[in-house]
């Protein structure tokens, strides 16, 4: 999966672009501050908004291109005069950019990304790989837990590394603060271990907003029941979710649930 950051720095390259982002706003915007659009003579790769809004950004950028003075900063109206009805306003700043400030960008593309919250994602087995191709597109910092050594496949979206762990719950310790957990192992003992590790790690950090299952609720029934003889409480208990995914989507192809998955993920970060 060649992703939007790897395009545009192989097409400066060759040739010099306009470098478009949403510097701040005001009121109902399309994207949030920080969206960018890379804007060349011929192609174009991200976007601020779309609409009129991102025509117009796009004929401003091509004017630079073409020689015109650079502006820095434009203020856009979301009204009738763009043929929205967002109701907002947008700042977008514009600057010229060519192969020498590829290291500037990979320096701030590394930033951003490392401010995306952590997932940990336990399993390697189909609905998992469906799910990293998902996530893949999406801001999350992706690591990727197996017990089976070969499990992996060889290519990768930029934002998963990956990590063979034996015992597989031997990893929950080591989880970055605040990572959502997935579970879906290729085994329901192994699912139940990395269950039990991560309440054990909330009693003593309480640093992982969401753990979740995969699952039906007769499976979900039986670990409880298995879970508290190992000593957790209800309480405890309440801080999983399965089974895990978005209510009211039907289907169970890896690709369904790995779209529910995603969808809940980014519910659990407008939460917390």
């Amino acid at each position: 999966m060649v992703t939007a950051v790897e395009q545009l720095i192989k097409l400066l390259d060759s040739q010099d672009a306009v470098w478009v982002r949403v510097q701040s706003h005001r009121g109902s915007v399309p994207r949030e501050v920080g969206a960018w659009m890379a804007v060349f003579d011929q192609a174009t790769i991200g976007s601020v908004g779309g609409g009129h809004l991102e025509w117009q950004a796009i004929a401003q950028a091509r004017a630079l291109l073409a020689g015109k003075p650079a502006v820095g900063l434009m203020r856009y109206a979301l009204g009738p005069s763009l043929g929205q009805c967002c109701g907002g306003e947008v700042f977008l700043e514009f600057e010229r950019v060519s192969a020498q400030d590829t290291p500037g960008l990979q320096q701030y593309f590394q930033a951003q990304q490392a401010q995306w919250p952590p997932v940990a994602l336990f399993g390697g087995g189909h609905v998992a790989s469906a799910l990293v191709q998902v996530l893949g597109c999406l801001p999350f910092q992706v690591r990727w837990l197996d017990s089976r050594d070969g499990i992996f496949p060889e290519t990768l979206p930029a934002n998963v590394c990956t990590e063979h762990s034996e015992p597989v719950q031997g990893a929950v310790a080591a989880l970055a603060p605040r990572s959502r957990v997935l579970i879906m192992s290729f085994s329901h003992a192994e699912d139940l271990d990395v269950v039990a590790a991560c309440l054990l790690r909330q009693r003593v950090r309480d640093d992982l907003p969401f753990i979740g299952l995969i699952g039906s609720r007769s499976k979900w029934a039986s670990f409880s029941h298995r879970l508290t003889e190992r000593g957790f409480t209800a309480s405890e208990l309440a801080q999983v979710i399965c089974p895990i995914g978005v209510p009211g989507i039907a289907g169970k192809a890896p690709e369904v649930i790995a779209v529910a998955v995603a969808a809940q993920l980014l519910q659990s970060i407008t939460v917390t």
